[in-house]
């Protein structure tokens, strides 16, 4: 007669260890000396940044206190700029700020886009690091070269562009020029001049060659295991472009723009060389009369008294708050679009 089979049961200290070993461990590595010097430094760096952007701002709201104090409200809806009689606000030139950097970018990212696919994608090897080399130069030619060339140079040249958008566009508001006849080719070109198209043009050309580095740089890093699959598939180059490279860059593309945008809302000298300051909120492009925050600082900071450079400073204070609104608005759309995240390869 066979024996029972005599069932096995779990020892309960057994069950006790299979169930402490199940929980995982938290592993702990020392990082050693140099890691911990290297992250300190980093931090360090990226606090030093944060109490710099915090000392600028205080120490613009304390100088403008006295001016934000009078004003009030109405500092953000007054047009004219008149701070010792008590009349004075950032209404016009704030307008103005934001409709030169409109054009600005309007104008640099289009061009910037062309030129940074031009040089990822198209230009030869040979010519490739030429065209680099170009574009960084020109982000580093200064502010007031751009300006003079927008004075003697491109003005000119611009008038008769002005007056054809005008006369076929007049119909848009924002492209009437008031005074101005179209249909006489003998009128007056003096309403287009120092405008803010002009002016947005000038801006624009400056950007566009950051833009185009930042652009460029995030074009190339496109991995080629994605751009041989979209040939292998039978893409055009286009179509390679058009389905991994842009994909892949989008979040480097909206970081150089927001990046250009910063910069065409605080350009100052060659603003202050084109436009004709005015202090009416100007929505047309086209007609000569503008203004902006940076100019408006930079004119009249000689002359102004002690409430006057309050008021200034006030103004710098809304320039300053507006960049970092821009500046955190890009940061947390790259955020949600970062470069490579996905593509349609």
């Amino acid at each position: 007669m066979p024996l029972p089979r005599r069932t096995r049961q779990p020892q309960p200290a057994l069950a006790a260890a299979g169930s402490a070993d199940d929980v995982p461990r938290r592993l702990y590595a020392d990082p050693g000396l140099p890691d911990r010097v290297f992250r300190a430094v980093l931090r360090s760096g990226g606090g030093l940044v944060l109490t710099v952007m915090l000392l600028v701002g205080g120490f613009l709201l304390y100088r403008a206190w006295l001016a934000l104090d009078r004003a009030g409200w109405s500092f953000l809806t007054t047009a004219q700029w008149a701070p010792d009689s008590g009349r004075f606000g950032i209404a016009a030139v704030l307008v103005g700020t934001v409709l030169i950097a409109s054009v600005a970018v309007c104008v640099a990212v289009p061009l910037a886009t062309g030129a940074a696919l031009y040089i990822s994608e198209y230009a030869p090897a040979r010519l490739r690091q030429t065209l680099i080399s170009v574009v960084d130069l020109m982000a580093a030619v200064p502010s007031v070269v751009y300006g003079l060339w927008g004075v003697f140079f491109l003005q000119d040249k611009v008038l008769p562009v002005s007056r054809w958008i005008s006369a076929y566009f007049g119909w848009i508001p924002v492209f009437d020029v008031q005074g101005a006849d179209p249909d006489d080719p003998l009128a007056s070109a003096s309403v287009y001049t120092s405008s803010t198209f002009i002016a947005g043009l000038v801006v624009g050309m400056m950007i566009a060659p950051i833009v185009c580095s930042i652009m460029r740089e995030v074009f190339s890093q496109a991995p080629a295991g994605e751009r041989e699959g979209a040939y292998a598939l039978g893409a055009t180059r286009w179509g390679m472009i058009r389905s991994v490279v842009l994909p892949f860059g989008k979040g480097g593309m909206i970081g150089g723009t927001m990046l250009g945008l910063g910069r065409a809302l605080g350009e100052t000298i060659a603003v202050l060389m084109i436009i004709s300051q005015t202090f009416d909120i100007q929505w047309h492009v086209l007609q000569a009369g503008t203004s902006s925050v940076s100019s408006l600082i930079a004119l009249r900071y000689g002359e102004a008294s002690e409430f006057g450079m309050s008021a200034l400073m006030a103004a710098g204070f809304a320039l300053f708050m507006m960049t970092l609104v821009v500046n955190f608005a890009a940061s947390s759309i790259v955020a949600r679009s970062r470069s490579g995240a996905s593509s349609d390869a």
